[in-house]
């Protein structure tokens, strides 16, 4: 059987999947951190457990510099959507127990469980980012970097979350983005714009029609 190979637009929102699903993978510490990294995890925690909704518009790019733009809508706890421009059948959705990936172009759904996926770093304020981050230098002290990465599994790649120190976000942060490397080398960033904090989202924002005939489940 001949294997159709994902279009760049869908290598892209893959890219942009797999790097939300490694921001939650557990990187153990040592004990000798210095306090100051430690702070800034902690700052990190902070700003993801203060909150409630998130919306801006993102920019994707690629390895190659193709751009995908979009909407990107956040509620704690648990949703979050990605929804991209017209002309793109790609979305992005996390429903407070599941994140999906819906292709209507090809009327095809792939799920993963938020409890047993990384992204739940970002969807379950509940976890310590002091447990699996390490904050990157960058040489601008307005600029906090956290990477993230899981040992045990390379495949997910390594990401970077980046954020502004002094922003209007909780605890004094705003993200800023984030830069995704895969296990094969190919590098996404997605930068944010226009962020705001704590605007009203309604929860039919994370609810989807699903693609595939005779369709079920949150499509519905």
């Amino acid at each position: 059987m001949t294997r159709t190979l994902p279009s760049p637009r869908r290598r892209g929102l893959l890219a942009l999947s797999l790097s939300l699903a490694a921001i939650a993978a557990p990187v153990l510490l040592p004990p000798a951190m210095a306090q100051s990294e430690a702070d800034d995890l902690g700052l990190v925690q902070r700003h993801i457990r203060g909150i409630t909704t998130l919306t801006a518009t993102f920019s994707q790019t690629d390895r190659r510099g193709q751009v995908q733009t979009g909407k990107l809508l956040w509620k704690q706890p648990g949703h979050m959507r990605f929804q991209y421009e017209p002309s793109n059948p790609l979305l992005i959705v996390a429903d407070g127990k599941s994140l999906y990936m819906i292709d209507y172009e090809v009327r095809q759904v792939q799920r993963w469980p938020i409890g047993n996926s990384p992204l739940g770093a970002l969807l379950d304020p509940s976890r310590d980012m002091t447990r699996f981050g390490k904050v990157v230098q960058t040489g601008d002290s307005r600029i906090l970097s956290v990477e993230v990465r899981d040992p045990s599994h390379p495949e997910y790649g390594v990401i970077n979350l980046v954020f502004q120190r002094g922003g209007e976000g909780p605890a004094g942060l705003k993200l800023y983005g984030w830069v995704a490397n895969d296990a094969q080398g190919n590098r996404t960033s997605v930068r944010l714009t226009e962020t705001a904090y704590g605007a009203p989202i309604a929860d039919s924002a994370f609810r989807w029609k699903d693609p595939r005939p005779m369709g079920r489940g949150a499509g519905r």
